[in-house]
């Protein structure tokens, strides 16, 4: 097994949701300017548009931050009418999906917070991360996917919020660092810190998985 045991199982974690993920259309950045021009001068089916291209894949990012459908669905639903409400603020510095995604991440931590869902949770910042064994050749078996799959979506809900985004931006949406920096409106070196934590948290976890595993 060549690659990480953390990104593998990372990677298990796309399918697992029901949720068709339509990609960023960069392709359409003119007409995409053109939408937000008009939805800024009041359009509603301009914005309407806008959201259509994007909805599916927000709702993803958030059922994966939140874990909940229900609780995604609100958050997204909240982002919708906050951007609706603001997007005459919005400058094309950025791109509009960026803008979106981190109304959507605010809303979904607001959410969190609100339902008291990470009260356990103790920060990771100053914890020390032991050096984690080569699991790449256990037992076959031991790779029970929907298993550690379950584990891994429970390692991610379990980290801070500011570590579960990065996590969820860049190794589950596949999102660069640039893009996925900007949606959090961190610093490139900031966002990389985080992201580097939640790795090591989430490889810890998994390898706790493969030790109690072999007890």
């Amino acid at each position: 097994m060549n690659a990480s045991l953390e990104t593998l199982a990372l990677r298990l974690m796309r399918p697992a949701l029901p949720v068709k993920l339509e990609p960023v259309r960069p392709g359409g950045a003119e007409t995409e300017a053109h939408l937000v021009e008009r939805s800024q001068a009041g359009d509603r089916a301009a914005f309407e548009e806008l959201i259509r291209r994007h909805a599916d894949r927000l709702y993803a990012v958030l059922l994966r931050f939140l874990g909940d459908p229900d609780d995604a669905a609100e958050a997204t639903q909240e982002a919708f009418l906050r951007a609706w409400r603001s997007v005459g603020r919005f400058q094309s510095r950025s791109q509009f999906f960026t803008w979106l995604y981190r109304i959507g991440l605010n809303e979904a931590k607001r959410l969190g917070a609100k339902r008291a869902a990470r009260s356990s949770v103790t920060s990771i910042e100053d914890e020390a991360v032991p050096e984690a064994p080569d699991w790449s050749e256990a037992p076959q078996s031991r790779l029970d996917q929907g298993e550690l799959r379950e584990v891994l979506e429970r390692a991610v809900r379990g980290l801070p919020a500011e570590y579960r985004a990065p996590l969820i931006l860049r190794d589950v949406e596949g999102l660069t660092t640039k893009q996925a920096a900007a949606i959090m409106d961190l610093r490139e070196a900031a966002f990389k810190s985080r992201l580097h934590r939640a790795r090591l948290a989430v490889r810890r976890a998994v390898d706790e998985y493969f030790v109690e595993g072999e007890r």
